[in-house]
């Protein structure tokens, strides 16, 4: 990767989606794949006046603790964690994978063990993000596991991520105002009405989200971003939706789901593929509620990589979120997941907001 990208890179997640100040303390979770962006992006902190402490997961850390570990080991919450959660200025995750699906294999019972035990500082996590006293972004740096999940060689992936990122552009910050610029249009519409109705070929599903706030994600929280989202009323969801797009959770690759919602509660789902799998997080306390409702708003991507933090801003999509709600946008459902699942709507796709059309085959008409 060109030294100047990754320059671009860091300097953008620093002083755009974290801005941080003189003092401030900045925790980095990431792989060790990771560690030519991670050196850029202490050059770029600590040339802010920022203290950035790095946290290492290694190839198959949790595979090993899956297969290796005893009860204690697997419940195992670490302090190291809780504090960072508790005491640093900001949060970035750079994804950076070895392998996407090293986890598939893994107990059932085993893997809900560890996500048990991170469930302490997860809380922590999201309370602080959700009332703003710690910022907090997710980015991908490329890596072969995740270009070949998207079916591009290494080369074409990088393109890929860093377009998305804009980091192509001379100034990417201000390709991000645009964006935000733009979105923001859309949430101010959103934030004043009381129903919401997605409906296309396969779906007609509706909530209220009155009360609730739309966010803008312009760059910030996720870095590539371009989406508007929200936490409905968890009582108020009714109807069915399919979502087309394959995504990947926990390490399996679930494709065809198709949810029926009764006040709120998803009460039959249907997969074309990876349906065992799902019949397990449903299991999961909360799964069954919707914690996530947005619409994918960001033009410039539009290839489907099986990678969440791409596919769900593609323009001309919906996603919902089964499980843990957002803070910051009054949501109270609570749960070890957060799945989104993704639905395309350029083809007679259609959003009403209190019963006036909006948006027409991938497009808003306000």
């Amino acid at each position: 990767m060109k030294k100047t990208i990754l320059e671009k890179y860091a300097h953008v997640l620093v002083h755009y989606s974290l801005y941080l100040k003189p003092g401030e303390k900045l925790f980095v979770r990431t792989t060790t794949l990771a560690e030519p962006l991670i050196k850029e992006l202490y050059r770029a902190a600590t040339r802010a006046g920022a203290i950035m402490e790095v946290f290492f997961d290694f190839e198959d850390q949790g595979k090993i603790l899956a297969e290796e570990g005893n009860d204690d080991q697997l419940k195992y919450s670490s302090p190291f964690m809780q504090y960072a959660f508790e005491n640093f200025d900001a949060y970035l995750n750079i994804m950076a994978p070895y392998n996407l699906v090293s986890m598939q294999q893994a107990k059932p019972d085993r893997v809900k063990l560890m996500k048990q035990a991170s469930q302490p500082y997860m809380k922590v996590y999201s309370e602080r993000t959700g009332n703003g006293s710690m910022r907090r972004s997710l980015c991908l740096y490329p890596t072969h596991a995740s270009a070949q999940a998207a079916g591009m060689s290494l080369d074409d992936y990088e393109n890929f991520v860093f377009e998305a990122c804009h980091l192509f552009s001379d100034d990417p910050a201000a390709e991000w105002l645009k964006i935000r610029k733009f979105q923001q249009g859309i949430v101010d519409h959103l934030n004043t009405v009381h129903t919401v109705r997605y409906v296309n070929p396969k779906s007609d599903i509706s909530f209220i989200t009155q009360g609730r706030t739309w966010i803008n994600s312009d760059g910030k929280a996720n870095m590539p971003s371009g989406e508007v989202f929200t936490s409905p009323i968890e009582d108020s969801v009714n109807g069915y939706v399919h979502f087309d797009y394959p995504s990947i959770y926990g390490g399996h690759e679930v494709q065809g789901i198709t949810l029926h919602v009764e006040n709120g509660e998803v009460k039959k789902w249907e997969a074309v593929r990876g349906g065992e799998f799902l019949d397990s997080i449903f299991a999961e306390p909360g799964a069954r509620f919707f914690g996530e409702a947005a619409i994918g708003c960001n033009y410039g991507i539009q290839t489907p990589t099986k990678n969440i933090l791409f596919d769900e801003k593609i323009g001309g999509t919906i996603h919902m979120a089964i499980g843990q709600s957002y803070l910051q946008a009054g949501g109270k459902n609570e749960s070890t997941v957060h799945w989104d699942m993704i639905a395309d709507m350029t083809t007679s796709g259609q959003i009403y907001t209190d019963g006036t059309l909006i948006y027409e085959n991938g497009k808003f008409l306000i």
